[in-house]
């Protein structure tokens, strides 16, 4: 969500800070002026009270103050970005939305809400609704409840299936996918609400573990094999342990792909 790209953004902020503020401990004292000559521009140091003139063979000192006003004048411009994001960060409330909280499954309201959130073409409504066959293999993962009652293996797939809800987006969960002589179940199965054409989403949640990065890029080679590619109709996100998958990532590729 806002507040998780505003954390991240805060540290980013933070982390450039510093490097600039070390850099600058390096840079020779004073500051350069560039005064206009004719058709030529003459170059000073200055302490604030004297000026020096710099020959052209001091090209290498003015260029470090140069360079000396430049990360000078960004590291204002980014204590300034800084400040207003602690704003929000200090006045940000920490509790659930209490927009998405309603629609928990545990929430006397999201089973009346679902009439709002289908799909309104009843053909695509009808899709993601009628039974299929799914993913046989550890039925028992599926411990994550979703607002439209799908059992997933993870909360980041649940958060991809609550969104997709929301959004009016169809789709099915594991539902097979036969390549060649080869059978599988992409997390989601979806189908654009304008155009019905099919899409398939595959989120890698432990890319960090070298036994499942080789298993992902085998899967996303066979998918390719047979004319789906990722970023046209083949969609992937990815999260390790340190870095999870993130709320606005999934919203905006949902906006990009279907709204």
């Amino acid at each position: 969500m806002l507040y998780e790209s505003i954390c991240s953004e805060h540290q980013r902020l933070e982390q450039e800070i510093k490097s600039i503020e070390s850099t600058l401990k390096f840079l020779p004292e004073g500051k350069l002026i560039c005064a206009k000559c004719g058709n030529y521009t003459k170059w000073y140091q200055s302490d604030g009270h004297h000026s020096t003139y710099l020959p052209k063979e001091e090209r290498n000192l003015a260029e470090q103050l140069a360079y000396k006003k430049y990360l000078s004048l960004k590291l204002e411009e980014l204590k300034q970005e800084q400040t207003a994001l602690l704003f929000y960060l200090r006045h940000h409330s920490t509790k659930e939305s209490p927009s998405i909280k309603l629609l928990s499954p545990e929430s006397r309201f999201s089973e009346l809400l679902n009439s709002y959130l289908t799909p309104d073409s009843n053909e695509l409504d009808n899709w993601s609704n009628d039974p299929y066959e799914k993913n046989p293999l550890y039925p028992e993962q599926c411990i994550h409840k979703t607002i439209n009652g799908v059992y997933v293996r993870s909360k980041s797939e649940a958060t991809i299936a609550m969104l997709l809800h929301t959004h009016k987006i169809p789709f099915r969960y594991e539902a097979p996918l036969t390549l060649g002589e080869t059978t599988i179940y992409p997390d989601f199965t979806i189908r654009h609400p304008i155009t019905g054409k099919y899409y398939y989403w595959e989120h890698f949640g432990m890319i960090d573990v070298k036994e499942y990065s080789q298993n992902t890029f085998s899967k996303l080679s066979l998918y390719t094999n047979h004319g789906i590619f990722p970023s046209i109709r083949l969609i992937t996100t990815y999260e390790t342990k340190e870095h999870p998958l993130n709320y606005d990532i999934v919203e905006n590729l949902i906006h990009f792909y279907f709204l």
